[in-house]
């Protein structure tokens, strides 16, 4: 497992929410964007810097820029100067969004080019567009990994299925797309944890679509079987591990107890299926998804039966 360092360009940022580049003589390709977390100066436009954190992006609204316009322009600039220049102990930020297509005077504009701190503009209102920034953000910078693996939407749960290299996991992912289903990611699956609950899983956009197999090469699942075939992302509900047999390992037989595989500190089911000759593996994952969707609506197939066999012995002893 390795895990990869969290930034996205402000560049990005700009091309995804449609932003309007106030300051062009600024390379916002070079600046990189490291926190999830946004902040309306509204304090610091008064003057109280205590536990400003400069690193987020500053969000100027219709509320923010009627106060600037108040108080004039002499301790507006001061107060968006002081916001701008940074410190040996907290660095420049990334940039300025202003809401609602506000206009900005030329004084701010002149001190984001000293200070290389971007001036952006969003037609949109200041709450709807926080919101969309921060889940934009939070998908982004989510705390992420990248594993061996291959992972498959099967009939809308997202089955990652794992084992040692060469075991059989993309041919059984070949089988699940010839029976209706959908690839994410072969070999490599990037996992993002985009929250306490969930984890998201696609495939590097280099290998994307593509299936290793021995004896033949690569194969593109889209182009062979359709764009129905595939699909970019997808949660990951449950955790297939492909194992050789032993004989001499004690293997789950009811299901009672649900066994757990850890990925960026969220916890997912995983069963461990062991690999034998006549074993249809992609029926298996098929029956493992819908078995997982079942228990996920509240109907336990394992509990059930112990609760009838235990039902059942206490009637005889009654007898």
């Amino acid at each position: 497992m390795q895990s990869a360092v969290n930034s996205v360009s402000l560049s990005e940022l700009v091309e995804q929410l449609d932003l309007e580049n106030c300051t062009p003589e600024i390379n916002i390709n070079e600046i990189m964007i490291t926190q999830n977390e946004v902040n309306r100066p509204a304090l610091q436009l008064a003057g109280y810097f205590d536990y400003f954190d400069s690193s987020r992006i500053q969000i100027i609204g219709h509320v923010e820029h009627t106060y600037m316009q108040q108080k004039g322009m002499e301790h507006s600039a001061k107060m968006m100067e002081r916001i701008m220049c940074g410190s040996e102990d907290s660095p420049k930020p990334p940039c300025i969004i202003y809401c609602r297509e506000i206009w900005i005077e030329d004084e701010i504009v002149d001190l984001a080019n000293k200070y290389k701190v971007p001036l952006l503009r969003s037609k949109k209102a200041t709450s709807p567009f926080m919101a969309e920034l921060i889940r934009w953000l939070n998908a982004e910078l989510a705390p992420r990994c990248s594993i061996h693996g291959v992972l498959v939407d099967i009939y809308g749960e997202g089955i990652l299925i794992m084992g040692e290299s060469g075991i059989g996991k993309s041919e059984v992912a070949l089988e699940l797309i010839h029976r209706g289903h959908r690839l994410v990611s072969d070999d490599v699956v990037e996992i993002r944890r985009v929250s306490d609950k969930s984890l998201i899983g696609c495939s590097p956009d280099i290998t994307r679509h593509f299936i290793e197999l021995r004896g033949i090469g690569i194969v593109d699942a889209k182009s062979l079987f359709g764009v129905e075939s595939v699909k970019n992302e997808q949660e990951i509900d449950l955790v297939i591990k492909l194992e050789e047999f032993n004989k001499d390992q004690d293997y789950d037989r009811l299901g009672l107890e649900e066994q757990y595989i850890e990925f960026l500190g969220n916890k997912v089911v995983c069963h461990a299926i062991p690999i034998r000759p006549g074993r249809n593996l992609s029926v298996i994952c098929e029956s493992a998804a819908v078995n997982h969707r079942q228990k996920k609506m509240g109907y336990n197939a394992a509990l059930e039966l112990y609760n009838r066999v235990t039902n059942n012995l206490a009637e005889k002893r009654k007898n």
